[in-house]
């Protein structure tokens, strides 16, 4: 992908793309037409705080194909110095990687889950294949412990998904180990497009967890799941990191 064909601004050393939905649903067709293994990441506020700190996290983040805006923290950074007056908006993994599933049907394109909790992949693969009719999709917890796997169980997972042959696999491990984990096997995997997902698949299973429509649009879904999920309060508290680093 050519840089020219990119908008890119930078936030804490961290480069991201401000392109719209129908935009990166484009870039994706793209990157699966092209021959080589190509991976998207999609950071939020949190996320910049660690690439900041973490060189090698930021290499990684740097280095996809795609890097979306998912978090209203991110975006108002990168909005902040106003710039050319195009706004860069937010634009949420989970609602990337329903266009995907859906444009999937269309284009025929395979696709695999891996990761979340046990059986979560799964419930999440079936999830999608009653909503998007036709659609060729697997699901798979992947690893019991993502911070310890062995090299047998890392070649037992890759092997399986290279025998699906998805040109879609989305990964639900967390942020960074996520990033790191398609990073680390990239080059193993016959896929066309990978991308970290994060919490998207318990949103399908339990959809719940996700804000309404109104509430994402006010930029307060973290508050949302902060009330559903009160133990997020420390996570919250890489926020008012990211805004202090941002004003510094």
């Amino acid at each position: 992908m050519k840089e020219k064909d990119r908008y890119i601004r930078t936030v804490l050393g961290l480069e991201i793309d401000c392109i719209p939905m129908d935009e990166v649903l484009k870039k994706v067709c793209y990157l699966v037409d092209g021959k080589e293994s190509r991976y998207i990441v999609t950071p939020n506020s949190e996320m910049a705080v660690e690439a900041f700190r973490n060189e090698n996290f930021r290499k990684i983040l740097n280095k996809a194909d795609l890097r979306i805006p998912d978090g209203t923290g991110l975006v108002w950074a990168l909005n902040r110095k106003g710039g050319d007056g195009n706004k860069c908006r937010r634009v949420a993994g989970a609602d990337v990687m329903l266009e995907l599933c859906k444009l999937a049907v269309e284009k025929k394109w395979k696709v695999y889950l891996l990761g979340g909790q046990k059986l979560v992949a799964k419930k999440a693969a079936e999830k999608l294949r009653n909503k998007f009719v036709g659609l060729e999709i697997k699901g798979s917890m992947g690893f019991d412990d993502v911070n310890r796997v062995s090299k047998e169980e890392g070649y037992g997972v890759v092997k399986e998904i290279n025998e699906f042959k998805p040109e879609l696999l989305f990964v639900g491990f967390g942020h960074q180990k996520q990033e790191k984990w398609i990073a680390d096997n990239l080059d193993k995997l016959k896929i066309k497009v990978a991308m970290g997902v994060g919490g998207s698949f318990d949103y399908l299973v339990k959809p719940w967890l996700r804000a309404p429509k109104m509430i994402q649009k006010m930029g307060f879904e973290w508050l949302w799941r902060l009330m559903l999920q009160p133990w997020r309060i420390k996570r919250q508290f890489g926020l008012l990191k990211f805004v202090g680093l941002v004003l510094k």
